[in-house]
């Protein structure tokens, strides 16, 4: 009874404390809810893979009116953003990287879905033997297009005919199912891809289809064929090492890269494949919805911002649906990014390296073939692992650790390639040779 009273009010303490972070808990956990599925009368009926967002607009204003926040989305984060900078101004090695490449001509940072149409059209990529695959990801009117014409019928098209059916930017049809709003793969590819790995699509939860409805465009992917179909490289997997091997195996290249003879393969915007791989937030549960389109409200009305852009423009509403402490967050992501873009300049060096003596030991007419072939090998696959991160829009905060291990592997590939081609021509000078920094001016990229 002594010891009762002596110690009631810590006891009562520590009761209404577990009970408060236990409400603290349970209120966190309702926040960050989706809202309920619930019946509604439209105010149009939207007709199956009906193109046009204004229509669905009509019976869903919110999402709408903050989707339409995407064309004013020009706006830079440290390492990215929204305002199609040229990453060959930014980082002049990119030019060298992808000589003999169109990227080298033109290779601009993408801006908003709003954008996405006009960016395309725009582009001095584009050429009179384009093929249509390269609006696969650009428009609403694709899933009503693959409907007719099939994923070959619509990828064999040149770019330019196909441009009369493409009225609409990306929208409401790329990842919803009119007059259920179901979310649902739209792209013929991905859900080839999905097959190819023996996974069905339609059995995954509402939260898990929040990342997979990204997938039909934020992918790796690489056009096969005369009527370059556009396909994943998926068939051993997603990571890195099992698209590199399925390259390997198939014997791709996306070109020859001029000098070095080397054949290069280009990363696209390989998102999907780089936050499912283990990273902290996919394995807690978190969607790439939950980040880049927060819930939000209009009163009484909760939904989900469809004003897709950075996390960090709005970190309040983005990281602050799980992280009370909103500047730590930020913090520690402009920590992580500045690391990876540290670690990635080190890495361009070592493979602009590795090209340079590759470059210098082909004109050599006593050079070893095999050992030079061997050089080749290890910079193909230093450059793709290096483009994997590059490319990928988080400056690898999507996936720390892994865009680390990556960039670090690749550095080491990119110096065995610079002395399997010193070794070559038994010329251990080659190894002494920085490519970028004794080029001034730099060189103008092959067109």
């Amino acid at each position: 009874m002594k010891f009762f009273k002596e110690y009631a009010n810590w006891i009562l303490t520590g009761i209404i404390l577990a009970l408060a972070a236990i409400l603290v808990g349970a209120l966190v956990f309702m926040k960050n809810q989706p809202p309920q599925e619930r019946s509604f009368q439209p105010v149009v009926e939207i007709a199956a893979l009906e193109p046009d967002s204004e229509k669905w607009g009509l019976n869903f204003p919110n999402q709408y009116a903050t989707y339409l926040k995407t064309g004013e989305n020009e706006t830079d984060t440290e390492y990215g953003g929204s305002s199609a900078f040229s990453h060959l101004e930014r980082d002049p090695r990119q030019a060298l990287l992808f000589m003999g490449y169109p990227f080298s001509k033109d290779y601009n940072d993408d801006r908003g879905h709003e954008f996405a149409l006009a960016d395309v059209n725009a582009t001095l990529r584009v050429n009179e033997a384009t093929h249509a695959t390269c609006y696969s990801c650009k428009s609403s009117d694709n899933p009503r297009m693959w409907d007719e014409l099939g994923l070959q019928g619509y990828d064999a098209m040149l770019f330019s005919e196909m441009a009369p059916n493409m009225t609409e930017t990306i929208g409401c049809a790329n990842c919803h199912e009119a007059g259920t709003m179901r979310l649902v793969v739209t792209n013929p590819s991905l859900e080839i891809a999905f097959e190819s790995l023996g996974v069905d699509w339609k059995t995954f939860t509402r939260q898990e289809m929040r990342t997979v409805v990204c997938a039909n465009c934020h992918v790796e992917y690489y056009m096969v064929g005369d009527n370059k179909a556009l396909t994943f490289p998926w068939e051993n997997g997603t990571r890195i090492d099992q698209i590199i091997a399925y390259y390997n195996e198939i014997g791709f290249s996306d070109w020859t890269y001029p000098g070095a003879g080397t054949p290069t393969l280009k990363a696209q915007h390989p998102e999907f494949e780089f936050f499912t791989a283990g990273s902290t937030h996919y394995n807690a549960g978190v969607s790439c919805a939950d980040c880049h389109m927060p819930y939000t409200r209009d009163g009484a009305m909760k939904f989900s911002s469809h004003n897709i852009h950075s996390p960090l423009l709005d970190p309040e509403a983005a990281c602050g649906q799980c992280h009370t402490d909103v500047s730590y967050v930020t913090g520690r992501v402009n920590e992580i990014q500045d690391q990876v873009f540290l670690a990635k300049q080190a890495t361009e060096d070592a493979i602009l390296d590795a090209i340079n003596a590759i470059t210098l030991a082909a004109a050599n007419p006593s050079n070893d073939p095999l050992g030079l072939d061997e050089a080749r090998q290890l910079h193909r696959t230093a450059q793709f692992m290096w483009d994997f991160v590059s490319a990928e829009n988080s400056m690898g905060f999507h996936n720390p650790e892994y865009a680390l291990s990556i960039l670090a592997e690749a550095t080491n590939l990119a110096r065995q390639a610079q002395m399997k081609a010193a070794h070559s021509v038994n010329d251990v000078t080659l190894l002494g040779v920085n490519y970028y920094y004794t080029l001034d001016p730099l060189p103008t990229p092959v067109p």
